[in-house]
């Protein structure tokens, strides 16, 4: 007993040390309890036929009907499918590119160029998703579109890109590519300014190359980023981004572009099937956190690092 209120001073002096700290931490807790832990306790209308004059309390539990209604459908397999292969996509194209311009723009020298080709790659990141869809609905326009106009030029013939059903993949991997990568590369960025340049004199008198000394100092700094942001990327896995499916998407391309997010939303939402949404949503975070303890127990075993 005399342990336990030794410990429980201790720790409130310590708090009491560090008062300012837990001070200026506060409204971020305040904002996650209130948005984030707040609202699921709605999670329950997922095992519920939720009708509002009920409210969440009131509408009848029904079990697992909904996840067996999402299951049975017809569509299941090609949006699982669909979903899965637009993460696989994006993680295998998309998440080695920041690796690698983070490193060739560490190796500039000259730091007026550098911030330059940074700002310039950045800058996508800003344009707003609306917008990046409108460009490349203009640039793949078989009327007037740059590239028809390239391909007219050379003798073939004017294509209906937004239409083929195999290029909408690739249309949505490539153009999230270019809009996040400069932003993507900042942390590697980051964590590269962390190398002590003692570490590439040594290696630079001792007659290392350049490539040499990115794969023995640069490459083995940043691998605990590299780590922690993979880990993070395949615990996200199945959450394919809604808004530039949604805006890419049309009756030509469904058969490759219909994901679980914009099935929901057609099914769930516009129907007003709040509880089908709902679990629907809660089985891709089921999945996702399964798929992020497995991606954090192998990096343990294998490299002895992960996120916890």
């Amino acid at each position: 007993m005399v342990a336990g209120t030794n410990m429980g001073k201790r720790r409130f002096v310590k708090i009491w040390k560090f008062r300012h700290y837990y001070l200026l931490l506060f409204p971020a807790i305040v904002y996650v309890g209130i948005f984030h832990y707040g609202p699921m306790y709605g999670i329950q209308i997922a095992f519920k036929d939720y009708m509002g004059v009920l409210g969440v309390a009131g509408s009848p539990w029904v079990g697992f009907k909904h996840f067996i209604s999402f299951f049975n459908s017809f569509y299941f397999t090609t949006i699982f499918r669909n979903t899965l292969m637009l993460s696989l996509y994006s993680l295998i194209a998309g998440f080695p590119l920041p690796i690698l311009l983070a490193l060739m723009i560490n190796e500039l020298r000259e730091n007026r160029f550098r911030k330059s080709i940074q700002t310039i790659l950045y800058a996508p990141h800003f344009i707003s998703m609306v917008v990046l869809i409108g460009m490349i609905n203009t640039m793949f326009s078989p009327s007037m579109g740059i590239v028809n106009t390239v391909r007219e030029a050379m003798g073939l013939e004017r294509v209906y890109y937004m239409a083929i059903p195999r290029v909408f993949p690739h249309m949505y991997v490539w153009s999230g590519i270019w809009k996040s990568l400069g932003w993507n590369s900042i942390i590697y960025i980051a964590a590269l300014s962390s190398v002590d340049p003692q570490m590439h004199e040594a290696a630079i008198m001792d007659g290392a190359s350049r490539i040499q000394r990115i794969r023995y100092i640069n490459l083995p700094t940043i691998s605990p980023t590299i780590v922690l942001l993979l880990i993070l990327s395949i615990g996200s896995l199945i959450s394919v981004g809604y808004e530039q499916v949604f805006l890419l998407q049309n009756n030509l391309n469904v058969e490759y572009s219909e994901v679980i997010a914009t099935f929901v939303y057609k099914r769930g939402i516009l129907n007003r099937s709040y509880s089908f949404a709902s679990a629907v949503g809660l089985f891709n975070n089921a999945l996702n956190i399964s798929l992020l303890i497995i991606a954090n127990g192998i990096s343990r075993k294998v490299s002895k690092s992960g996120l916890f």
